[in-house]
């Protein structure tokens, strides 16, 4: 069954991703709003999908730049939400370089945002690695580190 499931969420994952890019000047009506649902979806632990998706971040930071001369409303919302899919248990190490490399490479075409957007991407590769080590930690039975880790974050 498992299989056959990956399998659904990789062939609907990479039709979202078509749609999303079909979407023209309409995207900016659905951010912040599905930056939730697609952020779930490249949380999912399939390297395919993960490297046909994470671009969509960047799209999304491009379109509200381009409305607004910045992407808060974006940044804002992801924080948010990969505090809320970490805490779930999604996310990894891996999901964080490609997070990082894919974004990065993005950014280097587009040198209006380039330096926003390492920025960007610097500060959730923080943020994200602080959460991984702290539901690590909180799986650990020392209090010690418990304490560490929760400081850390804060």
């Amino acid at each position: 069954f498992f299989s056959k499931k990956r399998d659904m969420r990789r062939l609907i994952g990479f039709a979202i991703r078509d749609m999303w890019y079909k979407l023209g000047q309409n995207k900016i009506c659905f951010i912040p709003g599905m930056v939730g649902p697609i952020l779930e979806m490249t949380l999912i632990p399939e390297v395919e999908l993960r490297k046909a998706t994470i671009p969509i971040f960047f799209d999304m930071m491009l379109c509200e730049y381009q409305r607004t001369g910045e992407f808060r409303k974006f940044e804002n919302e992801i924080i948010l939400k990969l505090d809320h899919e970490v805490e779930g248990g999604r996310g990894d190490e891996h999901y964080m370089q490609l997070f990082e490399s894919i974004l990065t490479e993005c950014a280097r075409q587009y040198p209006a945002i380039c330096t926003l957007v390492e920025s960007f991407v610097s500060l959730v590769k923080g943020l994200l690695e602080k959460l991984l080590d702290y539901r690590t930690v909180m799986n650990d039975e020392s209090k010690d580190n418990r304490m560490s880790c929760t400081v850390n974050l804060l």
